[in-house]
């Protein structure tokens, strides 16, 4: 921390000292964590936990953190502000904590501004009673201990939080003009939690109201007593099935036992297989005594289901051999309809669970499938539902200018695609869709498309060489369609040597997303929105569709000019998609998350080896303490590799349903990445999209997320098939994929450390690298990143 801490001792009572304010016109935003990933605050100085927390992230508005112990703290420091001088009369923030909580606020002071060295005194309020809301608290520069210097303030500290292991947040700090009094935060808004929800633990204030002066806080909420605990709202499918892991980052799952698990709309769908299916959701070892009373959830089952619930308890947490009871829906007298009700149970129905250990609820013996909504602990005696919370703000989108002169039209209507033949185009050059899941229906000139998988897409070429667009450039992509509008365009550009046959091919492309550019029956591009090099054109594809509805085209053409009165949307940026490494003689390895219990393994080839990589980080296993995948990433970090974001529960990013979703991955992976890191020492604009799904939507939103309009998307032009042969008959094909792709030029590597067979072959891939004299360095470095450290 840039200010280091120290408490006071001593006896200092609380006074309201007259003061006369300047003239002020406009209050001083500290901090609305709108740059909370730069890790600094709106006065750009640094802001942070120093990794005091158990768990800490921010986003427009409010940081959120859970405290570890007696030593945790969050701290706001800037240039020595004068409140006296500029009218300031009172610091304001939003907090929300546990109701009848407490916390000390610290204000760091030091003797004059104009001679300030660094060295700071520190001086206390209590802030007490809090609602269990979020509450507007207002705190007058005076009363604080040790007779402070009110005209010159370095730094603020929040500590000495009256329960660890529970949610807090912070939001909208501010210098405010006079006393404060009626004044409102304009920023203040509700935001979604984007840390992981921790076992309630509670130990006594270690300030003594006795030794420190305390203030009651301006409170804009009504008081509460209690909140409800999500233990799953079933927010993301591949959180639950592929990560595991419920709304409280404990393991949740079926092991495999049921048909299917399908997530959508903040419901789950459990399909028994047979009778022996079952799904399981962990708590950690939870003390619900005298807080809560039972667990609550909507339930949509059709007549005649029935399912036994199991609760487990530990007798000493930590401890392997959980206690269980066990009851049948008959016996809670649960009876279903087909339709969606509320229901619920007392923890007294089932006799013996001891509540102050808490771990599992598990579902068994279904006879039919059953849908469930969001689960949660319900407080006190009644069975309540539960509110969704309100969509966090997301960050503005970044625009990026296009041409500095338009281009002039072209002078004629270029017709790519009428859609007369299934497998030519109108140019006579190939047409067709990637394999497996997408369904083409041709007829009449129209060709209708649907799909279940964002990661497919359909093409249509200019050439199976280069094309040169150049005369095209004034003009405008037309699509005429009908139906869902729910993908993106793409505009594929080929390498430099313009041949299919070596790697990457494509080289890249950009994409822009059709329902920002279009009516119900018309989309128009301009072309100059396509950041590609317009000489090396392929063609055109239609991708990352996230909707099963179908569409239906009739037309793909380049035209001059708009219809009139047509309104363009600005161009968003969309980062920069890469396949390759553009360093000459380069080659890098990008290795993606794999299961933990290989990582030591990886580490240890990769040290012996002595070369830099770059590893892409899932954040939600990076935040489980249990794996041992935080400690060994920050010792690589401190070994000079790269760490880089891969999403925070590895969805198919373009997939998923609306931009909230796409952000909510976003913001939980930064903010997991600097949780574990610290803030300022690793900030990474790097990301590799999982399963390698990319369209316009995850492409902008990255860009607003991270605020550079020119992140990495990071896919790769070696692959060495692991999720096809890790686990078959033939493991040693991961090797001539390996082989297959070097040979092509391939430079940029994706693996994953899931297999032991896998990782096994890492060394021969290293000595195959090596071997082709390239230079084995990072992504960024082989980017020839600016920012990167030098080789």
């Amino acid at each position: 921390m840039l200010l280091d801490r120290h408490l006071v001792t001593g006896l200092v009572g609380l006074w309201s000292a007259s003061k006369t304010y300047a003239a002020c016109s406009s209050n001083l935003l500290i901090d609305n964590f709108t740059t909370w990933i730069n890790g600094v605050n709106n006065l750009d100085w640094p802001n942070g936990d120093d990794g005091s927390m158990t768990a800490i992230a921010g986003s427009a508005g409010q940081v959120v953190f859970i405290p570890k112990d007696e030593n945790s703290y969050f701290y706001e420091s800037f240039e020595c502000q004068q409140p006296v001088t500029n009218g300031y009369g009172a610091i304001q923030f939003t907090l929300q904590g546990p109701a009848g909580g407490s916390f000390a606020f610290e204000l760091q002071t030091t003797e004059r501004c104009n001679n300030y060295n660094g060295s700071y005194g520190s001086s206390y309020n209590i802030v007490s009673d809090l609602t269990g809301q979020r509450q507007t608290v207002t705190l007058p520069l005076e009363g604080f201990d040790n007779d402070p210097n009110y005209d010159a303030v370095v730094g603020l500290v929040w500590s000495t939080f009256s329960q660890n292991g529970v949610q807090w947040s912070v939001g909208n700090i501010t210098f405010v003009c006079g006393s404060g009094s009626g004044s409102q935060v304009t920023t203040t808004v509700p935001t979604r939690s984007t840390v992981l929800p921790a076992t309630t633990t509670r130990r006594s204030t270690v300030l003594s109201t006795a030794t420190r002066s305390t203030i009651s806080p301006v409170v804009t909420s009504q008081p509460a007593t209690c909140s409800n605990l999500l233990i799953d709202d079933w927010e993301s499918q591949s959180r639950l099935t592929f990560l595991g892991y419920n709304a409280m980052g404990q393991a949740s799952s079926d092991d495999r036992t049921m048909s299917s698990i399908i997530v959508s709309g903040r419901r789950v769908m459990l399909n028994p297989k047979d009778a022996d299916s079952y799904f399981y959701s962990q708590f950690g070892c939870l003390n619900a005594a005298n807080r809560y009373g039972g667990i609550s959830f909507r339930i949509r089952a059709a007549r005649g289901t029935s399912f036994a619930v199991t609760l487990g308890y530990a007798q000493t947490c930590g401890a392997t051999n959980d206690q269980t009871v066990t009851l049948t829906t008959a016996q809670l007298k649960w009876t279903f309809d087909g339709t969606e009700r509320l229901y619920s149970f007392p923890f007294s129905a089932f006799t013996g669970v001891d509540t102050t250990k808490l771990t599992v609820i598990n579902f068994s013996n279904f006879n039919a499938a059953a849908v469930f909504g969001p689960m949660f602990f319900y407080c006190g005696s009644t069975a309540s539902e539960y509110t969704i919370p309100s969509t966090s703000p997301t960050s503005p989108p970044v625009t990026r200018s296009t041409t500095a002169a338009p281009a002039p039209a072209p002078a004629k209507v270029l017709v790519i695609d009428s859609f007369a033949s299934s497998g030519t185009n109108a140019l006579g050059e190939w047409h067709g869709a990637d394999e497996g899941g997408m369904t083409l229906t041709f007829g009449n000139n129209v060709m209708t498309i649907r799909t279940n998988d964002s990661d497919l897409a359909w093409y249509t070429q200019l050439t199976n060489q280069c094309a040169d667009l150049r005369s095209y450039a004034g003009g405008y992509l037309h699509i005429a369609y009908s139906g869902s509008n729910k993908f993106s365009v793409a505009l594929q550009q080929h390498n430099v040597q313009c041949n299919p046959d070596i790697k990457p091919y494509p080289e890249t492309w950009d994409s822009l997303e059709a329902a920002r550019y279009g009516t119900a029956t018309d989309i128009y591009m301009p072309l100059n929105h396509f950041n590609v090099n317009l000489t090396r054109a392929i063609g055109f594809a239609l991708k990352g569709f996230y909707s099963t509805e179908p569409t239906t085209f009739s037309k793909i053409e380049i035209v001059p000019s708009l219809p009139s009165g047509w309104k363009l949307p600005t161009k968003l940026a969309s980062g920069n998609l890469v396949f390759a490494c553009t360093r000459p003689n380069s080659f890098a390895f990008a290795i993606d998350d794999g299961d933990p219990k290989y990582a030591q393994r990886v580490m240890d080839i990769i040290n012996q080896a002595d070369i830099p990589v770059t590893f892409f980080t899932v954040g939600l296993p990076l935040l489980d303490k249990s794996n041992g995948l935080a400690d060994m990433y920050k010792e690589m970090a401190a070994r000079g590799h790269q760490i880089a974001l891969h999403s925070y529960t590895h969805p198919k990013m373009e997939g998923l349903p609306d931009t909230a979703a796409i952000d909510w991955e976003y913001n939980n992976d930064i903010g997991a990445v600097r949780q574990v890191f610290g803030d300022g020492i690793i900030h990474t604009n790097y990301f590799r999209p999982p399963f390698g799904t990319e369209g316009a939507r995850m492409r902008q939103r990255l860009a607003a997320a991270l605020q550079d309009a020119n992140p990495y998307i990071v896919q790769w032009s070696i692959d060495v098939e692991d999720w096809i042969w890790a686990e078959s008959d033939t493991p040693v094909k991961q090797l001539d994929a390996f082989k297959r792709d070097l040979a092509m030029g391939g430079n940029l590597l994706v693996m994953h450390y899931l297999y032991n067979s896998t990782v096994e072959l890492l060394p021969e891939f290293i000595r195959l690298a090596r071997a082709t004299g390239k230079t084995l360095m990072r992504v960024d470095q082989c980017m020839g990143d600016p920012k990167a450290p030098p080789l």
